[in-house]
Parts: C-alpha cells; sequence; structure tokens
C-alpha cells in the first residue's frame, strides 16, 4: 500500500515557461494575430519571446506588405463561408475590414503597431534566410523591428531550452 499523505515537493511545484520561440509562416490575418498575441502575452508574464517569420508570414515583417494583410477566406473553415463565395471579388476586403472593426473594438492593435510593441518590450523579431532568400528579399525590405535574418540553425540555437510554438 502506497502512503499518499505526502507528496513530493517536485511533484507540487509549478510549472513554469521561461522562454518561447514562435514561427510564423502564414501571411493572413489569421495566421500573424495568433503568434503576436501568444508573443504579446508571453512577455507580460516576463517570459522571453522570440517571433521567426518564414515563408508567408515574412509579409507581416516586409515593409510593402505588413500594412495590407488580409482575412483568407477561400477554404477558411472557420469563416463559415461558402468556398465560392469566399473567392469571390471584394469579399476577402470586405471580410477583413468586418474582421478589423471588431478587433479595433477589443482594442487590438493592427499588426504594424503590434509589432512595434512587442519589439518594444524586448521580444526578438527574426526573418528566416531561406525564406527571405526564396523571396529574393533583403534587409531593406524589411521593417525596422526586424533584429536580423538568421538560419533555420540559428532559430534553434536561440530557442534552446524553451518552448517553440507553430502557428
Amino acid at each position: 500500500m502506497t502512503d499518499t499523505s505526502t507528496t513530493h515537493p517536485a511533484a507540487t511545484a509549478k510549472a513554469t515557461i521561461e522562454r518561447v520561440s514562435i514561427i510564423v509562416s502564414k501571411g493572413s490575418l489569421e495566421g500573424i494575430y495568433p503568434a503576436l498575441i501568444m508573443a504579446n502575452g508571453a512577455r507580460a508574464e516576463g517570459i522571453e519571446a522570440d517571433l521567426f517569420f518564414t515563408f508567408f508570414g515574412l509579409d507581416a515583417i516586409t515593409k510593402k506588405r505588413w500594412e495590407h494583410i488580409k482575412l483568407a477566406t477561400v477554404g477558411n473553415p472557420g469563416l463559415h463561408l461558402p468556398t465560392l463565395l469566399g473567392g469571390l471579388p471584394g469579399i476577402p476586403d470586405l471580410v477583413t475590414r468586418h474582421m478589423e472593426r471588431k478587433m479595433d473594438r477589443l482594442d487590438i492593435p493592427p499588426i504594424p503597431e503590434f509589432i512595434e510593441m512587442i519589439a518594444d518590450t524586448g521580444a526578438g523579431i527574426y526573418a528566416c534566410k531561406a525564406s527571405v532568400d526564396l523571396f529574393e528579399l533583403d534587409k531593406d525590405d524589411l521593417v525596422d523591428q526586424v533584429q536580423d535574418i538568421i538560419t533555420v540553425g540559428e532559430f534553434y540555437e536561440r530557442a534552446g531550452g524553451g518552448q517553440i510554438i507553430y502557428t
């Protein structure tokens, strides 16, 4: 018979996360905002956070694109919108404006402001070297908050000892 009247101290210790590295690979509102919200929440809790933008997630940190991110309306089951309707001209803009108004009412900042806020808290903002090369971009094409363009190996080095979140 096992004595359950005492519990090992390690079993009652609260687990804490000290570091998160968040991978952003999608270039749509619903692909970018979860990462920004997670990074902002981590920093608010005193958790170190880095954001690693890869593939179409680079749109969030590319000067020509970051103010023009849209909600994906085709093939997005969360919208409960028929695929055919989602592809009609004007629908992505309409749905995006509607979502932006709702987020504004909740005091969720637009992507450029959100990235600036997160960077100001000390979070790392990084671009994926392979993706930057693939899309023929360079540091000048990226927003000022981007600290560096790094390889996947460098990302893993930075993420060492922490949690990796893929959005």
